[in-house]
């Protein structure tokens, strides 16, 4: 099967779902473990959350397979996003919980690593480059919206409980001075953050350049804002149709600011 599905939308704004993808080769799940097996730190759902992306014209680039198998939102390199802070690599050997994932003596070697990131990554992140230039061409800016969820609790990466709504915009470097302050404005309801933990990964450092006309920021969504956070991680309709209005009011609010910088 195909690294991603695409939907090409009217409007400068694309949202990429790079962690979204449930597929495993097969000769893979051979190798996995059964806490592997269950996929537990997918971000769930997001494209049944995003229900009204359709609507508003966004262009829409979804990952198929998981991110065990490698994980496109890390540099080809595999260098640390936030040094000095525990993360997952670009093929990760280990859940959030830091249980393995591979059977013992299975584990990827340097080949196979390489083998994925032709086969996977790269083809993702051509599709991003080539739309990103497509939307730039066509209205003279682009906007990219990265789209993560995460359980609400992962002690390896942060204290306690994480707030619901986590902003990056890569300590403003992704896009325009100002946009990421003006959402935080328009959350109402839900505790959020800007630059918090979560300050944008790969996809949102990489792609932002605000210079050149291309506005990126990344949400990490608290997952108990609409799911289930045990297995087997049911969607729950009832918070889903609370959270959509906020979801939409700050996509709207990003396309509002780019459009206006790019006017100004």
């Amino acid at each position: 099967m195909a690294p991603f599905s695409f939907r090409a939308g009217g409007t400068p704004l694309l949202v990429s779902m790079p962690h979204t993808g449930v597929l495993i080769p097969e000769e893979l799940k051979r190798r996995l473990t059964p806490p592997a097996l269950a996929l537990p730190d997918t971000d769930w759902h997001l494209e049944r959350l995003y229900d009204f992306l359709e609507e508003l014209g966004a262009s829409v680039l979804v990952a198929t397979h998981s991110r065990y198998v490698v994980d496109l939102n890390r540099p080809p390199d595999n260098a640390n996003l936030y040094p000095g802070q525990d993360t997952t690599p670009l093929v990760p050997i280990d859940t959030f919980r830091k249980e393995p994932l591979y059977r013992a003596g299975e584990e990827p070697r340097e080949g196979e690593i390489a083998q994925r990131v032709e086969e996977y990554w790269k083809p993702y992140h051509s599709q991003l480059t080539q739309e990103l230039q497509r939307l730039k061409r066509a209205h003279g800016y682009a906007l990219l919206w990265d789209a993560h969820s995460i359980l609400s609790q992962v002690p390896r990466f942060f204290d306690g409980t994480l707030p619901e709504l986590n902003l990056g915009t890569a300590g403003g470097r992704s896009c325009g001075a100002g946009i990421g302050e003006a959402l935080m404005q328009k959350v109402s309801g839900y505790r959020a953050v800007l630059n918090g933990r979560f300050k944008g990964g790969y996809i949102t450092r990489r792609y932002g350049a605000p210079a050149n006309g291309i506005h990126a920021v990344q949400l990490e969504l608290s997952e108990a804002t609409y799911m289930e956070e045990a297995p087997p991680f049911r969607f729950d309709d009832t918070l889903a149709t609370r959270l959509r209005p906020q979801l939409q009011a700050l996509i709207e609010e990003f396309c509002r600011l780019g459009r206006d910088r790019h006017r100004g």
